[in-house]
């Protein structure tokens, strides 16, 4: 399972890059080749500068050895060794009216001290984080989500969503990132969903990216937009920055077991801002995008 998720991630984070560069019309991804010491390595792909994407990575990692003892603990295991896979991508645009998006997908093992498969999970998700609220744009995001899920199973959209807006949730700000999406963790085998079931729903989530996303780029890149806007956007960007760096499991996983650092921190965006004590004006549209965020909808 781990080489064929391993091969198919590969695949996508190909067939992602050269459409992003298509679309950009300018940019291309610098290519970085790295290995971990431990063990495992990983390819990272970085956008910046271009038509339309300020800055983005579109990253696949395998890394592998003995779990730390700060995971061991996390996971309540001792002497235990793991594999781990994924591609995670975040995607910051220039213009304030185009979403930020990120995505990750990836494959967990873990090992006994002979090398027997003692857990092995999928998880992953994607998540549209706005900032001027087009309802279009995220009901479109989320209708292609529910379409997907679906098609495998009538209750992963609603149980996947919620989880998304519990995830991507700051609690010290008490509102969500951004519109959520879906978010699944510890996907297992079960008497009624085998690993292969789940590698054929999570790879389906992943080839359904680019429908989710692409369009509503298309649609907002050329809007106009000033300083007033751009301002907004790098002030949102701090509450990203803000979850990733306090909440994000994948931030903490990968700065826990010595992960690369300038692939961990690619999510981070280039341009941010924290005002003290910044309040929107009642009724404009930045309000309006707040209020959203302090309630979750349903989109569908």
């Amino acid at each position: 399972m781990k080489d064929k998720f391993y091969a198919y991630i590969q695949q996508l984070q190909d067939t992602i890059t050269q459409k992003l560069e298509a679309l950009d019309g300018k940019a291309s991804f610098q290519e970085d080749l790295w290995e971990r010491e431990e063990g495992g390595g990983g390819r990272t792909r970085v956008i910046e500068n271009g038509n339309v994407f300020e800055k983005g990575g579109v990253n696949i990692s395998a890394v592998h050895g003995e779990l730390p003892q700060s995971m061991q603990a996390y996971f309540g295991v001792s002497d235990a060794d793991f594999f781990a896979c994924g591609l995670s991508l975040v995607l910051h645009p220039i213009n304030p009216m185009v979403p930020t998006v990120h995505a990750n997908w990836r494959y967990f093992e873990m090992y006994d001290k002979q090398g027997a498969i003692v857990d092995q999970w999928f998880g992953g998700g994607q998540d549209l984080t706005p900032y001027y609220l087009f309802k279009e744009d995220a009901v479109h995001f989320h209708e292609t989500c529910k379409q997907t899920c679906d098609a495998h199973d009538p209750h992963f959209y609603a149980n996947f969503k919620e989880k998304c807006d519990s995830y991507f949730w700051n609690a010290h700000r008490q509102e969500a990132r951004g519109v959520g999406g879906l978010f699944f963790d510890y996907c297992k085998a079960t008497s009624d969903k085998s690993m292969s079931n789940w590698y054929d729903f999570v790879t389906a989530v992943g080839n359904s990216f680019l429908e989710a996303y692409v369009p509503i780029v298309q649609r907002r890149k050329d809007l106009p937009y000033g300083l007033a806007e751009r301002d907004w956007q790098e002030i949102r960007r701090g509450r990203y920055v803000e979850f990733n760096l306090v909440h994000d499991k994948g931030t903490l996983f990968g700065l826990r077991t010595n992960g690369r650092i300038e692939s961990i921190l690619m999510s981070l965006p280039p341009h941010v801002q924290w005002r003290y004590d910044h309040h929107p004006e009642q009724g404009s549209e930045e309000h309006k995008l707040l209020e959203v965020l302090k309630h979750p909808q349903d989109w569908c």
